[in-house]
């Protein structure tokens, strides 16, 4: 009789990842990183000379062929599509411009009048987020793992009422104290955008949706309690009918790992502020993880990367676990200490 090892070591990407996600024993960890379809790759570079980032955002081809660069260059498991968090809010009455320093929304909302122009925007299937899944599909075959994602309600009421990210974010903390309602309508209101928004790219063909909550960490516990958790809990019971997993990432996830355990989620997303056993004993041993390496080893050089990735991978012994970054990789990154992370993750066995 074969062991479980034995019995997975011919399993597709897609399978890997997807074992990986509902517990059940693989190989190794799948392996992909976030902001994978970047800045560091030269051939993004090439791609991105051809349009500014939004135009890239909403033309599909474009959009396809820099989520499927990383696949190609470095041999990662999964798929995620191209986009921005913030491409919703435009749906939503806000418009958006991307700068060098960074996304600003000139018409952010500063009290309970702006939410006059501020509604829930639905999609249909031309959406061009669902028309870049359904090429990407169309090219990488049912092998890979298919990834989508959306903000997460907080997230994304930040840059709404920040307008341009402060440093200590605090216009929305004042918008909290002086008009928490005028908060919660917006949260309402981006909620209910945020589930047609996934919901789409299930319908487009992802495998798993991924919420990004990148701000909820820079939050008290019992205000994550108040304005994250609830919210986090509704997109995800909205769209757990369609069968899909779904994925929690926060930055500054230490203080939160109870609140992200009671989200919903099948995946937690950490950053890399607490080892992953010391997640693994906070959450319980049913959920996956994902995570955690700090995105700046990848800035040292490869040796230095295969060390501290293999410290990472034995902290769970490849169980229940994805192997991540713990935030987006760095335009920065050498490609030659990106292939040195997804290598050593292909190449470790339990």
């Amino acid at each position: 009789m074969m062991s479980p090892l034995e019995t997975t070591t011919t399993l597709s990407r897609r399978e890997r990842f997807l074992r990986a996600v509902r517990g059940k024993a693989v190989d190794r960890p799948p392996v992909w990183m976030m902001r994978q379809a970047g800045r560091y790759l030269p051939e993004y570079h090439t791609v991105r000379a051809r349009h500014d980032f939004l135009t890239m955002c909403r033309t599909p081809e474009a959009a396809a062929e820099v989520s499927i660069q990383p696949l190609e260059i470095l041999g990662v498991d999964a798929v995620i599509v191209f986009n921005d968090i913030l491409i919703p809010l435009e749906a939503m009455g806000l418009p958006v411009t991307f700068t060098e320093r960074g996304p600003e929304l000139p018409q952010p909302i500063s009290g309970a009048t702006g939410l006059d122009r501020f509604h829930v925007a639905e999609f249909d299937s031309d959406e061009p987020v669902a028309q870049t899944l359904r090429l990407i599909r169309g090219r990488i075959g049912p092998e890979v793992a298919l990834l989508g994602f959306a903000g997460a309600p907080l997230t994304m009421a930040c840059y709404a009422v920040e307008g341009k990210m402060t440093r200590n974010l605090e216009v929305v903390k004042a918008l909290r104290h002086r008009e928490p309602r005028t908060l919660q309508a917006a949260l309402e209101r981006i909620t209910e955008t945020v589930i047609h928004y996934l919901r789409l790219q299930i319908e487009a063909g992802a495998d798993l949706v991924q919420i990004f909550d990148t701000w909820a960490g820079s939050f008290s516990v019992a205000d994550c309690r108040e304005f994250a958790l609830p919210y986090q809990r509704r997109v995800i019971e909205a769209i757990r009918p369609l069968g899909v997993p779904i994925s929690l990432y926060v930055k500054g996830s230490a203080p939160m790992l109870e609140l992200m355990a009671e989200s919903g989620a099948d995946v937690l997303s950490v950053d890399w502020t607490l080892p992953l056993g010391e997640v693994r004993r906070r959450v319980g041993s049913d959920l996956t993880l994902q995570g955690n390496l700090d995105s700046t080893t990848l800035l040292s050089t490869p040796e230095a990367v295969r060390r501290e990735t293999r410290a990472m991978l034995e902290e769970l012994g490849g169980e229940r676990h994805i192997a991540n970054l713990g935030h987006g990789i760095l335009p920065s990154t050498p490609v030659e200490c990106a292939q040195a992370f997804v290598d050593t993750v292909k190449g470790w066995r339990p």
